[in-house]
């Protein structure tokens, strides 16, 4: 995995600009902050953020990948203020389930979700290096 950082530009905090992997391309669809049988465990956002994070990285170990293998999330959030005053709860989750790799990202306020109760929703892509003998 190469991370791709055009010279001259300033260094992006807690993502990457862009990100060139070979391997097993995995595509995770968009995961909401309910747990494994689809029940709200949690309310505010950055509980969900922790759960829907979680949620991506169970699917991912299903192709037998890792949080390590992320190149690309993107969040849709429902407010954008409510993301923001969430930050630090979010920082500290997402250290804790991912470490320090960011992959590229983008963060989205949209009108709504499909699941009413959800603060926000996440999409992921991975690629997962190709065993070699």
């Amino acid at each position: 995995m190469q991370v791709l950082q055009p010279p001259g530009w300033a260094r992006p905090k807690g993502f990457s600009n862009g990100i060139a992997a070979q391997g097993k391309l995995v595509f995770i669809a968009g995961q909401v902050g309910w747990d494994a049988q689809q029940q709200w465990r949690q309310r505010g956002f950055a509980g969900q953020f922790r759960q829907a994070l979680e949620n991506v990285i169970s699917v991912l170990k299903e192709a037998n990948g890792g949080p390590e293998h992320l190149v690309r999330l993107t969040w849709y959030v429902i407010d954008r203020d409510e993301y923001l005053s969430s930050v630090q709860e979010v920082g500290a989750a997402y250290r804790e389930l991912m470490g320090r790799h960011y992959p590229a990202m983008a963060v989205v306020q949209v009108a709504g979700l499909v699941e009413a109760e959800a603060r926000l929703e996440i999409e992921a892509t991975a690629v997962i290096p190709e065993k070699r003998p």
